[in-house]
This record gives structure tokens, C-alpha cells and sequence, in this order.
């Protein structure tokens, strides 16, 4: 079941837990909480997932804007951008609660463009700052550069966002229509102010897929195993999650000694869906056993080798969250997140009542989802003994259109056709089609970078292929849809690549090279000598035999060529003998 967002009758499991209504239009859930202090969040149903690449960090953009005018403040407050929502989060008195939140909404209202640029160089220096995390690569691998998979990619949008664009994302993602406000109050403060625009609802992005085969894996850096699997929202799945954290712990660092950390998390993705993700670390020596300590875990799982007292253990423990103190005003985030996703709404007797039913053989099936849609991020060798495919290294096909060799590796070219570009390599091709382009950045040198929904990328410098003239830039150019172009700042001269100079071969190797090869044109030369020899006096023979007389002409030209045989042959020796030293 899904709950509307101003059609509140689902609440009513809540009722004596927290108190719901509407700020101008925006669904409220609040209630008391300890101490002096009052806590706040906003949400808004717009996140990373809802832009493009080319977009991306157009939802991040505005929640800097938005947050400006509260300038410098002792105040405890903070934004955050995620995947499927955005939230303003504030802590301190009820008046500057309200101060925050009317000043947030206010900055929505009519955001400061005269700070635009300055906003997207502080995103694009948090961006560098911050680093990513050792399962950033799996969400590219997954859903490819749209959706959730820009999770994995910078916010190319800090680059070319126009203030227009960013206005109009601000005024119909960011509206009453779109929001939750949650307060630790026992009443809804005076004063708030959350004047937005009228919009409507937007559902969490569908998810797209690269993956044509699950369970499957790709090559991680050294030292890190991560596993990420999307399952049902379920209390089974959250239950199991713990399971799974728990087993790897012991199998991989109490019994094997192989990791320091190995644990898994459940995280909601959107309303039907959640995010299994499991960790271990190791060292580089170690990791080869980590590897296989991990598969056999989850493997142990998936067979069903699950004893009822690890059930009993999580379940033990995920029950006394409701032992906790302020229950209510602890849970008001979950609570006002599921109703913004449209999540069905569960009250702690009910969530409790879910946790008693959960049995072994539901751990069991969560376990079998697990592995099915398992992709697996591993160090070194691959995992195909286990049953994992390889996640596809190249395209499928290749664009027919002008080739451009490159001038680093004769084994590469670069072909741009009029349906997309291709760089085809001795292992494959990668392609981008213009009609699935994601995001093609632009220099003023000429260089353009290809980017397609499944997550293939192709750069085309003029400087590393062959004949890229300004035309065929042009012509590329004028394919990629107007929507995916992203203009980036000209290079220093010494940021543009140049061919990389060929490592000369080695004198050993090159002499025996050339040695074999002179060696072969000598047997050639000297067969043919042979054969020419016996061809020329049978002709000879046979016209002496018939009782007339050679031609002196074609007996000269017979021994002219027999000589030249023979000369030929004896320069090959002489260069295979030089060659071979």
C-alpha cells in the first residue's frame, strides 16, 4: 500500500505516536521530543536521480542557494542532496526554527542568481574534496550514466547551468505539492512562512538497468569486496541485511582473520524498492581469501545454512528500537521520508508484529534475491568460478563512418559515423550513439567527450587520432542532441594530451625479428632458385629431344634469372647473419 501525500488517511496508524496536518499546503508530522531544543527537517522528492548527466548537480545547486542567506550563524543546520530526495535540517529554538525554514523558503522563492557561479566553484571544490567511497562505481555499473547511476559520476551541470534552468528546476521540483516538513514539537510553531509554489507530485525515477546478466561482477581496486543487490522493501530484506553483516563479520574477521571491517546495510530506494549493500576490506595479500570467504558466506546463505538463533539475535536487537525513549520524535524522519516516497506506513505495533513473523525460510528467499541480482565489485582475479558473469567490457556493435587511426596505438581507431562514434580496440568496440548520449563535454580545442546511457564513454582529441579536422568536429557537434551538450573551459596547452612517444624495441629482440625474417626470404629465394633451375633444363632438354635447337634468347634469359636467384639468395643470408649478430 502507498500513501498519498495530501491524502493523509494512512497516518491514522499513527495516531497517539505523532500528530499530522498541513503548513500552507505542506503535509506536517510532529511531535514532542526531549530537552529544550526543537529539530526540523524539510523534504523535497527531487534528487540526484531525477537529473541527467549533463544536468547533474542541478538539485544540489539550488539547495546552495537556497541555504545563502542564513550566512554566518551559529545555528546547527545543514542540507542534503540524495538520490531520490533533498532536506533542509535544522536543530535549534523555536524561533530559529522558524527562521530557518522561512529563510529556506524564501531562497526557493527567488534564489540569488548574482551568486550562481560562485555556488557552482564551491560544488565543484566539495565535489574534488570529498572523494568517493569503494562502492561508488557500482551504481554506474548498474543502472549506466542516468538515474541512480549518477551517483557515480561528478555534477557535470556545475559547469553550464544557465540561471533560467535553474529557476525553473527550483520552481517545479521544489513546491508545496512536492514536500514533508517534520518537527520535534508538540504543535506547529507560529510564524512559519512556507509559502512555495503550487506543483505536483513527482514519483521516485523508474530504474533503468546496464546489466544484461545478474549475478555478475566487475574489477575494484585492491584491498575492497563490495556486493550490492536491490530487493523488495520488505522487513524480511532489512532483517536479512543484518544477517548478512553479521555473518561476514564472523567468517571474515573473528574465524578467518582475513578483514578488519565486513558488514551490510539495508537503504530504501524508493518506495518499492531497497539497496543491499555489503563491505569487507582486506590486505592486498589477503584479498584473494576474502574474496572466496565472502562468496562462501553469501553462498552458505543462499543455500539456506541459516540457524534460527542468528535470526533470533537480529531480531532481538532491531525490537528494542522500540524500547527507545521519545519513539516518535525518533522516527519522524522515517515516517515523513515514506510518505514523501509513497512507502506504505507502518506503526511500531505493526512493524513489531512484521519482525515476530519473519522466519528462516523468509531469510532464505531474501538470501536467493541476493545472489540473482547480485553484482559483486572484487580486486584481482575474477569470480566466474562462482558463477558470476563478467558486466560487459565492450559494446555490442560498431558505427560504420570515417576512421581516424591512432597515432599512440595501431591496434586503435577512432570512427565517427552519423549514428554515433566508435573506438574500436583488439578486444572490442565502445560505442556512443547520439541518440543515447548522456552528456558530450566540449573544449575549445577541439576535444569532445562521449558519454551514453549505459555508461560507455569515447573521447575524441584531434591530437591522439588522425585527420580530426575541424568538419568532422563539426559534424559530431551537430548529431549530439542540443540537451546533452556540456561546454567545459579551454585547457592550459600543457593539460592537452599528446601522443605518447613509442618505446623503441629492444635491440636483442628486433635483431632476432628481422634474423628469422631474412632467414625466411633466403629458403623462399633459394627454393625458386632451384625450381628455376630444374624448369630451365627441362625446356632445354625436351627441345633437344624433339631434334631442334634452344632459343639463344630464352636460354640467356633462363640463366639470367637462375643468377639472379642466386645472387638474391646469397644478400638474404648475408642480412640474416647481420641480423642475428
Amino acid at each position: 500500500m502507498t500513501t498519498d501525500l495530501h491524502d493523509q488517511s494512512g497516518l491514522a496508524a499513527l495516531d497517539g505516536l505523532l500528530s499530522h496536518t498541513t503548513t500552507q499546503g505542506v503535509p506536517t508530522l510532529y511531535t514532542a521530543g526531549s530537552g529544550n531544543e526543537v529539530t526540523a527537517g524539510l523534504f523535497f522528492r527531487v534528487g540526484r536521480a531525477d537529473e541527467t548527466l549533463a544536468t547533474a548537480g542541478i538539485t544540489h545547486l539550488v539547495e546552495h542557494l537556497a541555504l545563502h542567506r542564513l550566512g554566518l550563524s551559529d545555528l546547527h543546520y545543514n542540507g542534503t542532496t540524495a538520490n531520490a530526495y533533498t532536506l533542509f535540517h535544522v536543530t535549534g529554538s523555536e524561533e530559529e526554527v522558524v527562521t530557518y525554514l522561512n529563510s529556506v523558503c524564501a531562497g526557493l522563492r527567488d534564489l540569488p542568481m548574482d551568486r550562481l557561479e560562485t555556488e557552482k566553484e564551491i560544488l565543484r571544490t566539495e565535489a574534488a574534496s570529498r572523494g568517493s567511497g569503494p562502492s561508488s562505481p557500482l551504481a554506474l555499473w548498474r543502472y549506466g550514466a542516468q538515474g541512480y547511476g549518477l551517483s557515480s559520476y561528478n555534477e557535470l551541470g556545475t559547469w553550464g547551468l544557465t540561471p533560467d534552468r535553474v529557476r525553473h528546476w527550483a520552481e517545479t521540483r521544489f513546491t508545496r505539492d512536492n514536500a514533508v516538513l517534520w518537527i520535534t514539537s508538540d504543535r506547529v510553531p507560529e510564524g512559519l512562512d512556507l509559502s512555495l509554489p503550487a506543483g505536483t507530485r513527482s514519483p521516485a525515477p523508474a530504474a533503468t538497468s546496464a546489466l544484461p546478466v545478474t549475478p555478475a561482477y566487475i574489477h575494484g581496486d585492491d584491498g575492497q569486496v563490495v556486493l550490492t543487490a536491490v530487493l523488495p522493501r520488505s522487513t524480511a530484506a532489512s532483517v536479512f541485511a543484518d544477517v548478512l553483516g553479521r555473518a561476514l563479520f564472523q567468517d571474515l574477521r573473528q574465524e578467518g582473520g582475513y578483514s578488519y571491517t565486513a558488514e551490510a546495510d539495508y537503504s530504501p530506494r524508493d518506495a518499492e524498492f531497497a539497496t543491499l549493500t555489503a563491505y569487507a576490506d582486506s590486505l592486498p595479500k589477503k584479498q584473494d581469501a576474502v574474496v572466496g570467504g565472502f562468496v562462501d558466506t553469501l553462498a552458505r546463505l543462499r543455500a539456506g545454512r541459516i540457524e534460527q538463533s542468528e535470526l533470533d539475535s537480529v531480531r532481538g536487537k532491531l525490537l528494542k528500537m522500540y524500547d527507545a525513549p521519545d519513539l516518535g520524535a525518533a522516527s519522524l524522519p522515517s515516517y515523513a521520508l515514506s510518505l514523501l516516497l509513497g512507502h506504505r506506513i507502518l506503526s511500531p505495533e505493526q512493524h513489531r508484529a512484521e519482525l515476530e513473523a519473519v522466519t528462516v525460510a523468509d531469510l532464505h528467499e531474501v538470501a536467493r534475491r541476493t545472489w540473482d541480482g547480485a553484482l559483486l565489485q572484487v580486486p584481482g582475479r575474477g569470480v566466474d568460478w562462482a558463477g558470476f558473469t563478467l558486466a560487459p567490457q565492450y559494446s555490442p556493435a560498431a558505427v560504420t563512418g570515417t576512421r581516424h587511426a591512432s597515432l599512440e596505438d595501431d591496434q586503435v581507431t577512432l570512427v565517427i559515423g552519423t549514428e554515433g562514434v566508435t573506438l574500436t580496440t583488439p578486444k572490442g568496440p565502445v560505442t556512443v550513439r547520439y541518440d543515447a548520449c548522456a552528456a558530450m563535454t566540449t573544449r575549445p580545442d577541439g576535444a569532445r567527450a562521449l558519454t551514453g546511457h549505459d555508461g560507455f564513454a569515447v573521447t575524441v582529441e584531434p591530437t591522439l587520432f588522425e585527420d580530426i579536422t575541424a568538419e568532422r568536429v563539426a559534424a559530431l557537434d551537430a548529431a549530439v542532441p542540443a540537451e546533452s551538450v556540456v561546454p567545459m573551459p579551454a585547457r592550459e596547452p600543457e593539460q592537452i594530451p599528446q601522443p605518447r612517444k613509442r618505446a623503441p624495441e629492444p635491440a636483442g629482440k628486433r635483431r632476432t625479428a628481422d634474423g628469422w625474417g631474412w632467414a625466411a626470404l633466403a629458403v623462399l629465394l633459394a627454393v625458386l632458385a632451384v625450381a628455376w633451375a630444374c624448369l630451365g633444363v627441362y625446356l632445354i632438354v625436351d627441345r633437344i629431344d624433339d631434334g631442334r635447337i634452344p632459343p639463344i634468347t630464352g636460354t640467356l634469359g633462363i640463366i639470367a634469372l637462375e643468377l639472379a636467384l642466386l645472387r638474391w639468395t646469397g644478400t638474404a643470408n648475408k642480412r640474416r647473419k647481420l641480423a642475428r649478430g
